[in-house]
């Protein structure tokens, strides 16, 4: 976590108690008759990836509603979240970014859930001028797309580096890497899993590849098994990384050897589908549930409260990004793209992932809070 635990929770703790008082005036301050801000989100709500696009949808709706209850934006204006379900496909989040844009006309997007998808819809969304906030796409190149493009979400390169230390510290010293080849954020993760690595030291003695939808996976894992790695680099989506997990523990690779996971390990899906497989798996995060920040605390008990289960790094990226935004909006002073953008740019904020600031590159700003998580008993804590 943080280096300065005690004033990130001052920080956090003055938000929180702000965002309470301006929500028990909020509803007075909505304008009658206000013409609601509309922002739209393009998420993977069906379909393999849905895991990870239904938890973004109730972190964003979690910001709105705070935000409308404390006055909404611009004198008053509610946000109205016009949500898209992209199915995790490209083409379908583009379609879902024209009809956002030429129909409904929403000054901003979220989203897309998908690294791959953002690199269809980026182009279009910055081509017309329409400020886009990635709150779940760590690929290396999203914010490259162009100047109207922004993410919360850390990079794989400011957060695998992090895990992999950990890894070497705990024994780590022949790494094989095993990656789906059919999408853009798995392959991306993979390069950067075998720079950090050999950064470090860590011998990579083997590299194999995989369709995300394969269902035999024994021929790639029996050949890592021959070059008898240490530890095992998993760079996918989490139903292929599951799938990798379960085949690799049938095939006796896991007594004596570390998994580590990408940011697609990040998710609640996991070890329900992989089971026994996904224990002892680390994954880097810049968010843990267990955070005891008063800020976070109050977030994870209205998202309970709201959805019946635990968030994830996902739902709290979404959650902040979505008040980032807003905040944005308000500062911009009209529902202006340019002015919009410009003042995403100038972002200095607090939440429940701790404090954050864009890069000149429009990347978040800090990696002090990247935690690394190890599976245990069925659940993710802490690595120790």
């Amino acid at each position: 976590m943080s280096g300065f635990p005690g004033r990130r929770s001052v920080l956090r703790g003055c938000i929180t108690a702000a965002v309470a008082m301006l929500a028990s005036v909020g509803r007075d301050r909505i304008a009658a008759g206000a013409e609601p801000m509309r922002v739209g989100a393009i998420e993977a709500l069906s379909g393999p990836n849905a895991g990870y696009g239904v938890a973004i949808r109730a972190g964003l709706e979690l910001a709105r509603d705070e935000i409308n209850a404390a006055g909404g934006v611009l004198d008053g204006r509610p946000i109205a979240l016009l949500i898209e379900d992209s199915t995790g496909e490209k083409d379908r989040a583009l379609d879902a970014a024209r009809k956002l844009i030429e129909r409904d006309k929403v000054v901003a997007l979220l989203g897309p859930t998908l690294s791959t998808e953002m690199f269809a819809v980026g182009p279009f969304a910055d081509a017309h001028h329409i400020p886009t906030l990635g709150t779940s796409t760590t690929a290396s190149g999203i914010t490259a797309i162009g100047p109207y493009i922004f993410r919360t979400a850390l990079p794989e390169s400011d957060v695998i580096p992090v895990t992999m230390k950990w890894a070497r510290e705990h024994g780590a010293r022949r790494l094989a890497l095993i990656y789906a080849a059919d999408d853009t954020f798995s392959r991306s993760g993979a390069e950067v899993m075998r720079a950090a690595a050999e950064a470090l030291g860590i011998e990579v003695v083997a590299v194999e590849s995989f369709g995300g939808r394969d269902a035999d996976i024994s021929a790639q894992l029996g050949r890592i098994g021959a070059s008898k790695p240490d530890a095992i680099g998993v760079s996918a989506l989490v139903e292929p990384l599951a799938a990798v997990l379960v085949q690799a523990r049938q095939l006796g690779l896991g007594a004596n050897i570390l998994f580590i996971g990408g940011n697609g390990a990040n998710s609640p899906k996991l070890v329900p589908i992989a089971g026994a497989a996904a224990e002892g798996l680390i994954v880097g995060s810049p968010w843990f549930i267990g955070d005891m920040d008063t800020a976070n605390r109050r977030f994870v008990a209205a998202y309970r409260e709201r959805v019946g289960s635990d968030p994830d790094q996902f739902a709290a990226q979404a959650y902040d990004g979505m008040h980032i935004l807003a905040a944005a909006i308000r500062r911009a002073g009209a529902a202006d793209g340019e002015q919009i953008r410009e003042a995403l740019a100038a972002t200095d904020f607090t939440g429940v992932t701790g404090a954050f600031r864009f890069t000149a590159a429009r990347d978040p700003a800090s990696t002090a809070d990247v935690v690394v998580l190890r599976v245990r008993d069925g659940r993710f804590g802490l690595a120790e």
